[in-house]
């Protein structure tokens, strides 16, 4: 499951230009990171693939202005596969569906953690709640939430590698585990449908990623305890961390929250961003056309 946030995103800028290849021209907030071979940059394989099916013969230059932390859990990949999956889709015409642009933005994902995998992608290009049900074929599930379900943020100034918080979990779990794993998943589900807030804040713990990810992240004990003696319904880790994120039913216990971690962590050797929003409904937006 996965949830879209309103901030923050990526902006992906996509022009025509004479010619028929495709240049990425500029990057952004990358600290020179990112690649600029658009055979292994995120959001130019979706556009390369999608011009291919299609027989689409024009230039294109890319520009990629990154506001998603890199190595968050937040989704910084999916981010940019999103918006130039989306803003391609807008400047080509080709008036594809989500469903139809999920499989392309799925290429581009693929280029950084090696897998397929849409638990970032489905609710980034969706909007709202999502549940992946299952992938052959993938079947992506909306899931109606609370309105004033509000999200607070806590990324710690460190990156953790999604490939390597894969590598520490179990590759086989017990079954009792499973059972309260499933149990939980379920009642979150249901509380999320119902407007249980209490329910939902009941089905929040992870009994399989949260044990062992949570002790690659500076804190995080502390930050959860704040987070949930200061209005959150729940705590837990954002992907592979080492994002924190907290549900809350109103933004004045998200603000708290914040309020509190900063007080309590101003001693301590750990800088972090936060961010406080409520479900990004719709997904990716054109912010301008000219």
């Amino acid at each position: 499951m996965g949830f879209a946030l309103e901030e923050p995103g990526d902006n992906v800028i996509i022009r025509r230009v004479n010619g028929s290849g495709t240049v990425i021209s500029k990057i952004t907030g990358d600290d020179g990171r990112l690649p600029y071979d658009i055979f292994l940059n995120t959001a130019s394989v979706p556009v390369l693939a999608m011009k291919k099916d299609f027989g689409i013969d024009i230039g294109l230059e890319i520009e990629i202005h990154k506001k998603m932390p890199f190595g968050s859990g937040l989704g910084s990949s999916a981010a940019s596969s999103v918006a130039a999956t989306y803003a391609f889709n807008e400047l080509a015409g080709l008036s594809l569906s989500k469903k139809e642009m999920l499989g392309y933005a799925l290429k581009g994902e693929m280029i950084a953690s090696g897998t397929i995998h849409a638990d970032n992608i489905a609710p980034c290009l969706y909007g709202g709640f999502t549940l992946i049900r299952g992938y052959n074929p993938i079947d992506v599930v909306d899931i109606d939430y609370p309105n004033e379900l509000y999200c607070t943020i806590i990324h710690p100034d460190i990156e953790i590698s999604t490939r390597m918080a894969r590598e520490i979990l179990p590759k086989e779990i017990q079954l009792s585990t499973a059972i309260k794993q499933w149990g939980n998943c379920s009642g979150l589900v249901a509380g999320l449908l119902k407007n249980d807030f209490e329910l939902i804040g009941r089905s929040m713990e992870d009994f399989v990623a949260e044990p062992l990810r949570s002790k690659l992240i500076p804190h995080f004990d502390l930050i959860k305890r704040l987070a949930l003696s200061n209005g959150a319904v729940g705590c837990s880790i954002s992907g592979s961390g080492p994002s924190i994120f907290a549900i809350t039913k109103g933004q004045t216990n998200a603000i708290n929250i914040v309020q509190s971690i900063k007080e309590s962590l101003s001693n301590k050797d750990l800088k972090f961003d936060y961010y406080i929003s409520k479900i990004n409904k719709k997904g990716p937006k054109v912010l301008y056309i000219k």
